[in-house]
């Protein structure tokens, strides 16, 4: 099938608008060259998001207890990403500083708080992200469409995120979606489609920018919502290593989730638990650049 055609979103800047410094540049060049190295066709495929280079397209989750060590694994990773993703563990901790510093690095933050309240009070979470420099914010379908609908009318101020609705977790089968009454026949495998797509139709009607779902349901996604959907697959795992499974009972290799039609990929343990995380992270990277649309 063919892949995806859509953009990472448009960045919008915080009311301080930071220039990225000279030597992350350069090393995202130097990250460019390995990847070509690894993978000498890289250099003469059209990228499947129309020019994107594969370090727009990888975003490294920065799961860490505090700001100190998500920012020393920032210094390892200089050159290898341009997104990092601060999920509520380091955002907890943290707070609003840790994304001025990403920021302030010339990196897009990817803030994965999966908002889930009454539409009241996740409206009222929108506002108050808005402006501190994030560029995506999750919500959890699960919430429904009256509460998704309230998050993307707070959501179009000027500085908001864009959007992204998380469909069903990376760690949930089928045998836990039953436990919590959700079954559509003995076939596990379209117990969770089936689910993943009833999630995203709800987003789609309430005006969510895209979707958070597993690369086992982004090739029906990516044929149901078209080639503008933004679709953002966790659950990655570099393919020496793909057969591990951890928490997550719902996963993939760079490659197949983007020829299967994802935008971007977040992978955080491969990455960050690797006695080298740059080579594990440029690896993923060619694996990026080596996918045909």
């Amino acid at each position: 099938m063919k892949n995806a055609k859509a953009h990472p979103p448009a960045v919008k800047e915080p009311a301080q608008v930071h220039q990225k410094p000279e030597r992350t540049e350069k090393a995202f060049a130097q990250r460019r060259q390995e990847v070509r190295r690894s993978d000498p066709q890289a250099g003469q495929r059209k990228d499947p998001l129309e020019g994107l280079e594969a370090v727009d397209r990888l975003i490294v989750a920065l799961d860490f207890p505090s700001a100190d060590a998500a920012m020393e694994m920032v210094e390892r990773l200089e050159g290898c990403c341009r997104w990092f993703k601060v999920g509520m563990e380091l955002y907890y901790a943290a707070g609003n500083r840790v994304i001025e510093q990403l920021r302030e690095r010339g990196y897009e933050v990817f803030l994965d708080l999966k908002l889930h309240d009454i539409p009241n009070t996740v409206a009222g979470a929108v506002r108050s992200v808005t402006g501190v420099g994030a560029s995506l914010l999750t919500v959890h379908a699960g919430g429904g469409e009256e509460m998704m609908r309230a998050a993307a009318q707070a959501a179009s101020a000027p500085g908001a995120p864009k959007l992204l609705a998380v469909t069903v977790l990376t760690s949930m089968d089928a045998t836990m979606l039953r436990r919590l009454g959700v079954s559509d026949g003995p076939d596990a495998d379209d117990a969770v489609r089936a689910q993943v797509m009833r999630l995203a139709r709800l987003a789609r009607t309430a005006g969510i920018d895209g979707l958070v779902c597993s690369a086992e349901e982004v090739a029906a996604l990516r044929a149901a919502m078209g080639p503008q959907a933004l679709l953002v697959v966790p659950g990655i795992r570099p393919a020496d290593t793909a057969g591990r499974r951890d928490d997550q009972r719902r996963v993939a290799t760079a490659a197949e989730a983007i020829a299967h039609g994802a935008s971007m990929l977040v992978v955080g343990r491969p990455i960050t638990q690797a006695a080298e995380p740059a080579r594990v992270a440029t690896g993923i990277l060619a694996e990026i650049a080596a996918s045909r649309s």
